[in-house]
């Protein structure tokens, strides 16, 4: 599991390299400051992979609470970057807390279900999950950052329906959500939000305005053919016509310079850290290292499929970056976390056959 991250990893850094050098000077600023990343969250891996993760468990609702503040404290002193205010700068490095609550939402539903029999009330267990997963969200929405939002209840939704909640509670939240939708597109959604929708349903709608990442990133993915331009070869990122090459785009900058070769790998690894990770569920004998691990999985495969989509022009750009390859600390640590306490579930949970 771990070498099949570690090896997702080495491709994200050998790209952000490879966009540095399409610099008009090498600027190796970002590709060092991953490194940095890389390091510290190798560290938080191994310490999770040794402690037990039960005292994660016991303390899940302090880190709640004090998720609760970090992002509570952004909105007062956080640094904003493209018009959301969601990072902390500490000593030159930006620290975006929603990846950190991302780890903490999955500690505080695997808890929650966990601790609460199946014969409770579903509808109770659902509106405190629920309630729960909202504090956080309307958080977020304030920053504003509807993307991680997004993200946020989707997590809850696909952890809601592995617990096996009743299929008429799905039905009433999808009802839901398509009512808020209607409203949100009328009263809450912002012009350019509104142009994002539209070139999803339309990617050729404008394509030098609203639609240009799209269709710089479908250009990318489609100019790589089977084994790609080669690194630091690429003309959609080397010549800056693909933006944000570094974070969303990121799997489009593969694509070009590797290929389908380099994509094939890069699902492949994917691909082993989701069979080890189901495949060692039957190891685990209590509901909070299944819940957390499903959590996990959960979360990395969703923001794997939506940020692939959105290079594809398959899924709206909604700034969600592809797990352990795109540039960015705070996103990089947490997965590593996740992976640490994944792991120290895995060798800590036995079952005598």
């Amino acid at each position: 599991m771990f070498t099949a991250v570690l090896l997702l990893i080495c491709f994200g850094l050998a790209e952000i390299y490879s966009v540095a050098l399409g610099r008009s000077q090498l600027d190796l600023l970002n590709f060092k400051k991953q490194i940095i990343f890389i390091i510290l969250g190798i560290i938080l891996f191994f310490l999770l992979v040794f402690l037990d993760y039960h005292s994660l468990r016991s303390y899940s609702k302090y880190f709640y609470i004090l998720g609760l503040i970090f992002l509570i404290g952004v909105l007062f002193f956080g640094q904003t970057i493209r018009g959301t205010k969601g990072w902390y700068n500490l000593f030159g490095f930006n620290l975006q807390p929603v990846e950190f609550i991302k780890f903490v939402l999955i500690l505080f539903l695997a808890k929650y279900f966990s601790s609460t029999s199946p014969k409770t009330k579903e509808f109770k267990r659902l509106l405190v999950s629920g309630g729960g997963a909202l504090l956080f969200i309307v958080l977020v929405l304030a920053q504003p950052d509807f993307g991680s939002a997004a993200l946020l209840f989707l997590l809850w939704l696909s952890m809601i329906v592995l617990v096996g909640f009743n299929k008429k509670y799905l039905l009433v939240i999808g009802l839901i959500l398509a009512i808020a939708f209607s409203g949100a597109w009328y009263f809450a959604l912002q012009d350019y939000q509104k142009q994002r929708i539209i070139t999803f349903l339309n990617p050729s709608f404008n394509p030098l305005s609203q639609g240009y990442n799209v269709s710089q990133a479908i250009i990318a993915v489609g100019a790589g053919g089977l084994i790609g331009r080669g690194l630091g070869f690429g003309s959609q990122s080397q010549l800056k016509f693909l933006p944000e090459a570094q974070t969303d785009f990121i799997f489009a900058v593969v694509s070009e310079e590797l290929g389908f070769t380099g994509v094939l790998l890069i699902l492949l690894f994917f691909g082993i850290f989701f069979y080890r990770c189901l495949y060692h569920l039957k190891r685990v004998n209590n509901d909070f290292g299944i819940f957390f691990i499903l959590g996990s999985t959960s979360l990395i495969f969703i923001e794997m499929f939506i940020n692939i989509g959105m290079n594809l022009g398959l899924l709206p750009v909604v700034g969600i970056s592809l797990p352990f390859l795109s540039y960015g600390g705070s996103g990089l640590i947490s997965s590593l976390m996740l992976v640490g306490v994944i792991e120290s579930i895995v060798i800590r949970s036995k079952i005598n056959y």
